[in-house]
């Protein structure tokens, strides 16, 4: 994953975009008829039931609209919640308020949406000694609060970016002209680039798995797409040589029955692409 730094630059650009995007030259709803001297209080309140997140995200959208703002956090990111919750307070003025309140509520619906499924997913891991990942099928231009929802909700987090580490997939692996070829061409670029990134190749079978172990160097084996019987068997072969990780299509029926395998992550686009938004709303008090 990228730093702390990187990290926190990406949450300032999705804020920064988000506010532009839905603010423009101005609110005028809220200019028209509130006065800039008027002062309120909002509460942050669940219609749903899960797990929260997005509480910090929300305190540095309010604080980015408006520095005067205040927030009385209640219920913390990473906690279970259940309709009628109040999960903060924030008071400033009025036009500040309303002007955060869209980005905040977009933002915490879908970021608890996903810490809620990613938690069913540990739970369902539970015992096994088997990580869940996320991937990159997440929405463009919010994908740093998506992957930190990931992590609120007890995940953890694959690579960010193209960037920050390499992946050579089925497509790489055919245009480079086999997997081999694909892994020892890596091993130069960042020999001569002087990258230290780490490298996971994807596998498609069992003779796959045996080539890529052949050439050494490689931090984690994608087991993609086995049965149970071959995700096994890949298992027993790699041993202790590498880390390894099944992914395709794996969901809430078959995600325990692969991590008995013996897996150590599995990787799931579904935490990020295919969650329901939580119901929450803002509301004036």
């Amino acid at each position: 994953m990228i730093s702390k730094a990187q990290f926190d630059k990406e949450i300032e650009l999705i804020i920064s975009n988000a506010i532009r995007e839905d603010v423009g030259d101005g609110d005028h709803s809220s200019l028209a008829c509130i006065p800039a001297s008027a002062l309120g209080k909002a509460k942050l309140l669940v219609k749903d039931e899960g797990i929260i997140a997005g509480v910090e995200f929300a305190k540095q959208v309010f604080a980015y609209v408006d520095a005067n703002m205040q927030v009385e956090t209640l219920i913390e990111d990473g906690s279970k919640v259940k309709h009628g919750d109040i999960v903060f307070y924030v008071e400033g003025a009025s036009q500040s308020i309303l002007k955060a309140e869209r980005l905040v509520l977009n933002a915490m619906q879908r970021m608890s949406a996903i810490a809620t499924k990613t938690r069913q997913f540990v739970d369902l891991l539970e015992g096994t000694g088997t990580k869940i990942l996320d991937t990159r099928k997440t929405t463009p231009g919010i994908r740093a609060i998506e992957k930190w929802a990931v992590k609120i909700g007890g995940g953890e987090n694959h690579r960010f970016a193209l960037y920050d580490m390499i992946m050579l997939k089925d497509n790489h692996i055919d245009f480079a002209g086999g997997v081999a070829k694909a892994i020892n061409l890596t091993k130069q670029y960042l020999k001569d680039t002087n990258r230290d990134l780490k490298i996971i190749v994807e596998a498609r079978n069992l003779e796959e798995i045996k080539k890529i172990l052949d050439c050494g160097g490689v931090y984690r084996i994608l087991i993609d797409n086995f049965n149970y019987e071959d995700t096994r068997k890949a298992v027993k072969l790699i041993g202790d040589q590498c880390l390894t990780e099944s992914s395709g299509g794996i969901n809430e029926n078959t995600l325990r029955k692969y991590a008995e395998c013996g897996v150590d992550y599995i990787s799931s686009g579904a935490l990020t692409h295919s969650v329901y938004n939580m119901d929450l709303s803002l509301k004036a008090v």
